[in-house]
């Protein structure tokens, strides 16, 4: 059996009075690097669907999700054409109000690729490729991969996805 990996570091130097008087590292750096070993990595669900059909596809795995006993506020939905209806009319009462709903996580929140920055994790992310440039698909699915805490759920051409997330993951 191999022998445990350790998280912390231990000081060199035991203190006192012969001590050096340099603050000793601190031991956070250490942190990030142990839980990044240990993250898992989400699983990605492909849904093959048009992109006129991508949104309506999405839709159906939030209904699933939710069927299956997730919490509203553990989904994100992304949307890479035009904005989820939902989404857009969020936005008509202000920018500050809509990622306010986002920020206290009790619901399902949609969101354009394009703004995907400001996003945080969420357990689950749904992606409907409906649509926008190539470039802004591709520049999507990492990202969403990286806010996926346990699924991604992608709904397009799977051929095409398969291609993005073989050359953007």
């Amino acid at each position: 059996m191999p022998p445990a990996q350790r998280t912390t570091r231990e000081p060199t130097v035991k203190p006192g009075p012969q001590a050096p008087a340099v603050k000793p590292e601190p031991a956070a750096p250490a942190a990030p690097e142990a839980s990044a070993e240990t993250a898992a990595v989400p699983q990605i669900q492909l849904i093959p669907a048009s992109a006129d059909g991508a949104l309506d596809a999405a839709e159906e795995a939030v209904d699933l999700l939710l069927d299956s006993g997730r919490a509203p506020g553990e989904v994100l939905v992304v949307t890479t054409g035009e904005l989820h209806p939902w989404a857009a009319h969020e936005l008509s009462f202000g920018e500050d109000a809509y990622w306010a709903q986002h920020d206290a996580g009790d619901d399902v929140f949609h969101a354009d690729a394009a703004a995907l920055s400001r996003a945080t994790t969420r357990p689950a992310v749904v992606v409907a490729l409906n649509g926008g440039s190539e470039e802004a698909e591709v520049a999507a699915l990492p990202v969403a991969l990286g806010l996926a805490g346990t699924l991604l759920i992608v709904c397009g051409d799977p051929q095409r996805i398969n291609a993005m997330l073989g050359s953007s993951v």
